[in-house]
């Protein structure tokens, strides 16, 4: 079983990097992955917070670092010291078929951090703004999910660790995020 999942893995990544590769793509995927090319959205979060919970934005704030912080040491912390899995751009296996867009980096590829950092972003913004922002949730899933599709594009992951990183981010995003919004309103009727 181990062994099909694996080779469906590097199937799936052969197909996103070599199969789906053109111009466009070598282009624009280096600077979706690029962690600096978003703070003006991550600004953009912040003004958002402090606009619609004002004195309390300092939690928001806070707790949505804490998501980050600890998904960021689920997966960089305990996953890739235990799987110690090469990068698809470091497998020998695999040289003969990669295209190096980006410079490899070093470190482990299981689990994909930014997967499980920009999907803990996601869910737990999604969550906190659902009632004042409709179908936000969605379009910051999609946001992630494309930063996960460039990293798979690039050959930095698999799609096996930005799926399982994905989930990594989603679990205490969806518990912080219920918490949070349960002692928001719980504050909130006890001034009134």
């Amino acid at each position: 079983m181990i062994d099909w999942l694996k080779a469906l893995d590097k199937k799936l990544f052969l197909f996103i990097h070599n199969g789906l590769s053109n111009t466009y793509f070598d282009f624009t995927m280096p600077w979706i992955r690029d962690k600096y090319f978003w703070i003006p959205l991550y600004i953009i979060f912040i003004l958002l917070m402090i606009y619609y919970f004002r004195k309390k934005s300092w939690m928001v704030i806070i707790t949505s670092l804490a998501v980050v912080g600890i998904s960021d040491f689920i997966s960089s912390g305990i996953f890739k010291p235990l799987f110690h899995r090469l990068r698809p751009c470091q497998s020998p296996e695999l040289a003969s078929h990669i295209h190096n867009i980006i410079a490899c980096g070093s470190g482990f590829s299981f689990v994909s951090s930014h997967a499980a950092n920009h999907f803990a972003l996601a869910v737990f913004l999604g969550l906190i703004f659902s009632e004042k922002i409709k179908r936000l949730l969605p379009v910051l899933l999609f946001w992630a999910a494309l930063i996960c599709f460039a990293q798979v594009y690039v050959a930095y992951h698999f799609p096996a660790d930005v799926a399982v990183g994905a989930i990594v981010g989603i679990i205490p995003a969806y518990f912080a995020a219920h918490i949070l919004k349960y002692w928001l309103k719980k504050s909130s009727s006890q001034l009134q």
